[in-house]
């Protein structure tokens, strides 16, 4: 899953459009939406937490809502059941257990877009389920099975060139490749792991350098910014201008 090194002066391979998604709502409780609208401005699709590794039945209808008020394409971010961890600590679970936590935290955030008269658009696993099914072929079926049978229409989006993708392609899902602007990368095209010191990047311009390099070698379709950072903001303003001077047209997937 390597990315080969590509000149970042060279703008000509920038895809025409690009998704900028953002992983939201991951509060509960006393919760500040005022972050995620600011954030909800400067992206074209949302990951909402599903209330497992963050979030609650409040923050979702409300991270609804604000997708509607800002014309920002809504996304199911279904974790592991793992609060303390936020969802980032791998757990032992079958490809069934996988399969009914997908279907029982996108079914809830369908619920919440319906009575607000929206749709979820696309499904893309939190933490350490998206890692594990990066790798692992037979969680990322049964994921893959779930969202089709949930609605063949969702877009499955996973990391670029690992299982997620390969297991959506083959059940016949749209999916989109996935790049991140906040997280470094190993050779091998993987995530450096969040227990690594130098696992984040905080710099904004050596961010840009890192999507235009991974967008031009066709690496992905969607990029990625954490909204719990906390330099998200200033991460999705730099990123968005530079690709918007590369000539890309900033939308949500189709």
């Amino acid at each position: 899953m390597s990315h080969p090194p590509v000149d970042p002066q060279n703008n000509d391979a920038i895809p025409r459009t690009v998704d900028l998604n953002a992983d939201v709502g991951e509060g509960f409780g006393v919760y500040r939406l005022g972050a995620d609208e600011e954030l909800l401005r400067l992206v074209t699709s949302a990951n909402i937490a599903c209330g497992f590794h963050a979030g609650d039945p409040a923050t979702m209808r409300d991270t609804v809502r604000l997708c509607l008020r800002h014309g920002v394409a809504i996304g199911a971010h279904p974790g592991l059941p793992d609060r303390v961890g936020f969802g980032r600590r791998a757990m032992a679970i079958s490809p069934q257990e996988a399969y009914d936590l997908v279907v029982y935290q996108v079914g809830a955030l369908q619920a919440f877009a319906r009575v607000e008269g929206a749709e979820v658009r696309h499904v893309k696993p939190h933490g350490a389920l998206y890692n594990m099914a990066a790798a692992d072929a037979a969680l990322a079926e049964a994921i893959a099975e779930a969202v089709h049978r949930l609605d063949p229409r969702l877009v499955l989006v996973g990391l670029a060139g690992s299982e997620s993708i390969r297991a959506g392609e083959r059940r016949g899902l749209r999916t989109a490749a996935e790049a991140f602007a906040d997280r470094r990368y190993q050779p091998d095209g993987t995530l450096v792991p969040r227990s690594h010191p130098d696992a984040l990047l905080h710099d904004p311009l050596e961010a840009v350098v890192q999507v235009r390099r991974l967008l031009r070698a066709g690496a992905a379709q969607t990029v990625c910014l954490h909204g719990d950072t906390q330099e998200a903001l200033r991460f999705a303003r730099e990123i968005r201008a530079a690709l918007t001077a590369d000539g890309a047209v900033i939308r949500a997937l189709p």
